[in-house]
């Protein structure tokens, strides 16, 4: 079993304190001690890793023996997500940052059953960045996913338009998803619509032709999963 991943922003010096929500969690809850060793990272690329010298229950202080960076991944996977309802929202984001996904943006969709209310859209953002947080820490990620402020219709079209490759799925479309050619950089934007489906006038404003996964439809919590997958494994994982 590797070791274990928690986040801590200040990586400078031969010795690292984990103290903070982070620090109680590991030494109360994941109940690590002294001669275990641990990877802290910041989250953006940069770890340091070393054995514990001393815990208790404000947190862990660490002695790093190795340190490191590694570089943003190309092309960036960004995944628009069309907000789920209940538990589909927590499995959709888990998954989507488990296989490598980078940026998570939640779409208020027509179809989406969302009501964007101040109160409720600060919940949500709060929900689906600590869930995003955690599995990033479980998947053992260097680089955490992110995830954007909750985007309309229109911010989704831009983002399209600006990717290196716009990818929408839709279960009409007749263009296969693995029909379409990589980039090396840049963004590759993949739209996820909500159970109910892109509505055309969504369709229309995104202005770009449309692919589809496979003979079967999947949900919207795990259609986003397997079509990153399907472009991860031809670019990323080759």
């Amino acid at each position: 079993m590797g070791v274990a991943v928690f986040f801590c922003a200040d990586l400078g010096g031969d010795e690292l304190v984990l103290d903070g929500a982070e620090g109680r969690h590991a030494a109360v809850v994941r109940r690590i001690g002294p001669g275990e060793h641990v990877r802290l990272t910041d989250g953006r690329g940069t770890w340091a890793e070393g054995a514990v010298v001393a815990a208790s229950k404000g947190g862990l202080t660490v002695a790093v023996d190795a340190r490191g960076s590694v570089p943003a991944a190309a092309p960036r996977v960004v995944v628009v997500q069309a907000v789920p309802k209940g538990e589909r929202a927590e499995l959709a984001v888990e998954m989507l940052t488990e296989v490598g996904v980078d940026v998570i943006v939640p779409w208020n969709a027509e179809r989406s059953q969302f009501r964007a209310n101040p109160e409720r859209v600060e919940k949500t953002l709060a929900k689906w960045r600590a869930w995003a947080f955690e599995a990033s820490k479980q998947s053992r990620r260097t680089w955490f996913a992110e995830v954007a402020p909750i985007a309309t219709t229109a911010e989704v079209a831009e983002l399209l338009a600006d990717a290196a490759l716009p990818v929408v799925l839709h279960e009409e479309a007749t263009t296969p998803l693995a029909a379409l050619d990589l980039p090396s950089s840049g963004d590759v934007v993949i739209v996820i619509g909500p159970e109910g489906g892109i509505a055309p006038a969504e369709l229309k404003a995104f202005a770009v032709d449309p692919v589809r996964l496979g003979d079967t439809v999947l949900r919207t919590s795990t259609a986003g999963v397997a079509a990153a997958a399907a472009l991860l494994s031809r670019s990323r994982w080759a």
